[in-house]
C-alpha cells in the first residue's frame, strides 16, 4: 500500500511494540556518545578535569561498557524470543482469517435464517484500520470502498536491511488485480528508528479505478468550437 507522504505511519499496533525497544536503545546510545566524548573524542576536555574526576569517567566508561554487553544479549533474546511467539500466534491467525472470511461457522449459531447469506466478518480489516488513531487519517473516503475487499494483513520483521514487511492479502476486486499489496519499510537504527525508504507493490489498476488519480471536468468556455466537458488527471492522496 502507498501514501505520497515521505513519512509514512504504518501501521498497526504491531509497529508501536516493534520501535520501543528500539527508541530506548537511541536513548542509551545517546548517554554512551556522551561518555565517549567526555573520556575519549575531546581529551582536551579531559584535561580540565581533576584526577578524581577523570577516574569516575573511566569507571562510568566501563560501566557503559558492561551495559552494552548487556544490551547485545538483550537483541538477540528479543529475536529468538519474536521468532518462537510468532509461531505461536500463527494458529490464532489462521483462525482469525477463517472467521473473518466465511471459511468457518464459529460455534453455537444456529442456521436459524436460511435466507441469510452474509457470511464472516463483512468489512473487518476497514474497521479495524479506521479504529487505529494513525491508520484512520491516512485513510480516504474514496479508499474504502476497495478495502472493504481485504481479506487478511500480515506484519514480519526483515534484518537486513532491518525494518519491517506488510501484506495486504485482498478478494478480487473491482478496482485491481493485485491479489497481494506488499509495504516493505528500511528504517534507519541510529540515535532514533527513522524511516528511511518505502517499497512498494506497483499497482495493476483497472481502467478508471486508480484512487491515485481523479479526474476532473470543466465547462468548455462559451463561445468555444470544443462542446465537449474539458477533463484533466489530478494526483490524490490514498492510502493505496
Amino acid at each position: 500500500m502507498s501514501s505520497d507522504k515521505q513519512q509514512d505511519s504504518l501501521n498497526l499496533a504491531d509497529l508501536g511494540s516493534a520501535l520501543s525497544a528500539e527508541d530506548r536503545a537511541g536513548l542509551v546510545d545517546a548517554l554512551k556518545n556522551k561518555l565517549q566524548s567526555l573520556a575519549g573524542k575531546h581529551t582536551d576536555v579531559l584535561e580540565t578535569l581533576s584526577t578524581t574526576v577523570r577516574k569516575r569517567v573511566e569507571v562510568l566508561r566501563e560501566i557503559q561498557s558492561q551495559h552494552d554487553e548487556l544490551e547485545a544479549k538483550f537483541f538477540e533474546e528479543r529475536a529468538a524470543l519474536e521468532a518462537k511467539y510468532q509461531k505461536l500466534y500463527e494458529p490464532l491467525y489462521t483462525k482469525r482469517y477463517e472467521i473473518v472470511n466465511g471459511v468457518v461457522e464459529v460455534e453455537g449459531i444456529k442456521d436459524e435464517s436460511p435466507e441469510e447469506t452474509e457470511k464472516g466478518v463483512p468489512g473487518f480489516w476497514l474497521t479495524a484500520m479506521k479504529a487505529n488513531e494513525v491508520l484512520t487519517e491516512e485513510i480516504q473516503e474514496r479508499d474504502e470502498e476497495a478495502l472493504k475487499y481485504l481479506k487478511d494483513i500480515k506484519w514480519c520483521r526483515i534484518e537486513d536491511p532491518k525494518g519491517f514487511k506488510l501484506e495486504f492479502f485482498f478478494n478480487p476486486n473491482p478496482f485491481f488485480k493485485n491479489a497481494v499489496l506488499t509495504k516493505t519499510c528500511h528504517m534507519i537504527d541510529e540515535d532514533e528508528p527513522i524511516l528511511e525508504k518505502v517499497i512498494r507493490t506497483e499497482i495493476e489498476w483497472f481502467p478508471g479505478k486508480c484512487l491515485t488519480q481523479k479526474i476532473l471536468k470543466k465547462k468548455p468556455k462559451k463561445g468555444s468550437e470544443n462542446a465537449k466537458p474539458i477533463t484533466k488527471t489530478e494526483d490524490c492522496e490514498s492510502f493505496t
